[in-house]
């Protein structure tokens, strides 16, 4: 009887789960998921940690070299998310000591050119921003 009770519950909350999945996808919504991706993509360590990998798997220590300024503890929080939201795969080798490695998978990938276009419009751009807040803290 218990498990009767149950079922009605559950499939109210499978339809209500289908129900958001159906809707559109809307980042200026505060409660739509795409925000919550938005703000993984444009996460600082999440741009680097793809730059990265680029097209390459990496071991944690060489992503942690490759990334100056982030911390063990940064690059573990970053590398469990992007694998979370299926964008990197963690390969563990049965070796001694164990061999993990990083990769972008598929979808991951897709994030390189519009990240690799950000940073080229860093680098266009960065002389400009640099004149510009000096600019203004002489001014204030």
């Amino acid at each position: 009887m218990k498990g009767a009770d149950q079922q009605p519950v559950a499939a109210q909350a499978r339809a209500k789960a289908n129900a958001v999945d159906a809707r559109p996808a809307d980042p200026y919504s505060s409660d739509c998921p795409s925000r919550q991706l938005l703000n993984r993509i444009g996460d600082r360590w999440t741009v680097l940690v793809v730059g990265a990998l680029g097209s390459e798997r990496l071991r944690f220590s060489e992503l942690q070299r490759r990334i100056e300024g982030v911390s063990q503890k940064m690059l573990t929080q970053t590398l469990r998310s992007l694998e979370q939201d299926g964008l990197v795969t963690r390969t563990v080798y049965p070796e001694v000591p164990p061999r993990v490695e990083y990769e972008l998978t598929e979808v991951g990938s897709t994030l390189q050119q519009p990240l690799d276009a950000i940073e080229q419009w860093a680098r266009t751009h960065m002389q400009y921003v640099l004149d510009s807040r000096e600019k203004h803290a002489t001014a204030a």
